[in-house]
């Protein structure tokens, strides 16, 4: 994991709050007032160890980018296409091969974990200790999917809301 220790945080004169799953609702909302608070959540944030070191990477920026969320909120929203970019960089690598090259998308690799794999919500961690769902956003039954939220911040969003959790 990155150490962001060099990114100085100041207090704030009005608290972060960011609409985020917490245990049984995924619909939560969390507080924080103090830079510590939040450094130590950001800090929280992390993805396997054995995924690739380019995976890795790429989602380093995305804790960086929500680090900097203490001094501009904004760039939460920046964090969350970095994530999703590493999000896809992951998914591509382990299952691009699965689907045909002229049907390969972020879309169709989500739809295929789904729909070929199994995977199901009881294997997210964070939707199940929130009751939460996210398969309908990985097949298209929900919208926006995560493929349309990551084209939406990738090429601008005019109705932009609130920052979602991407682990």
């Amino acid at each position: 994991m990155t150490d962001l220790s060099h990114i100085l945080l100041q207090v704030r004169d009005e608290p972060l709050v960011l609409a985020w799953p917490v245990p049984g609702d995924a619909g939560g909302f969390l507080t924080f007032t103090q830079p510590a608070e939040w450094r130590a959540f950001v800090d929280r944030i992390g993805i396997d160890p054995r995924i690739p070191q380019i995976v890795q990477t790429k989602f380093a920026r995305a804790r960086v980018l929500y680090l900097l969320g203490w001094i501009d909120c904004t760039m939460i929203k920046a964090g969350e296409l970095a994530a999703l970019i590493a999000l896809e960089l992951a998914v591509m690598d382990r299952h691009g091969g699965k689907v045909a090259k002229s049907k390969r998308s972020f879309a169709a690799l989500l739809k295929h974990m789904v729909e070929v794999d199994g995977l199901t919500d009881a294997d997210i961690p964070m939707v199940t200790r929130c009751n939460g769902t996210a398969i309908g956003q990985l097949t298209g039954a929900t919208r926006p999917t995560l493929a349309e939220r990551r084209n939406l911040l990738a090429h601008g969003d005019p109705f932009d809301g609130l920052p979602v959790d991407f682990r």
